[in-house]
């Protein structure tokens, strides 16, 4: 099993699309251990987003992610990475596939809904700077018999 980081960016909220997120995910068999709304720090941001220091989208990417409530998920399944990405489809919601999130939801990069760990080393670089690891539950689900081989 997975695990993975999933935020609903301030866009999805502000758009009241925190629940269909949530729905996705689940519905596609994933399973939620921890969740919590939070209003990102500069600070935080600048950790989240310490890989692009220096880009020149940098300070755009802070200053939206520090704009407005995020929904912050731990999120745990088989192959979680791959197929929470897969489910969000491409970066660029004008070139993610009809029935992703993005490709649904999106229309410009910078406020494209939905930010997934891209690999089980962001994954758990990322799930540290949003979670204690008391915060994220494990615990088995009665359907799971029916969702995992």
């Amino acid at each position: 099993m997975e695990t993975t980081l999933i935020l609903v960016k301030p866009d999805g909220v502000q758009r009241g699309l925190v629940g269909e997120v949530i729905g996705r995910l689940e519905g596609k068999g994933l399973k939620i251990s921890g969740l919590k709304m939070i209003h990102a720090s500069e600070e935080l941001a600048n950790k989240h987003y310490a890989e692009h220091v220096g880009k020149p989208f940098f300070d755009s990417l802070v200053s939206f992610i520090t704009s407005s409530p995020l929904i912050a998920l731990a999120v745990e399944g088989e192959n979680a990475v791959e197929v929470s990405r897969n489910l969000m489809g491409a970066t660029n919601p004008k070139d993610a596939a009809p029935g992703t999130i993005r490709g649904d939801y999106g229309l410009t990069i910078g406020m494209n809904i939905i930010h997934g760990s891209d690999s089980l080393e962001s994954a758990e670089r990322e799930l540290a700077i949003f979670f204690e690891s008391s915060e994220i539950i494990a615990y088995d689900r009665a359907i799971d018999a029916w969702i995992i081989e």
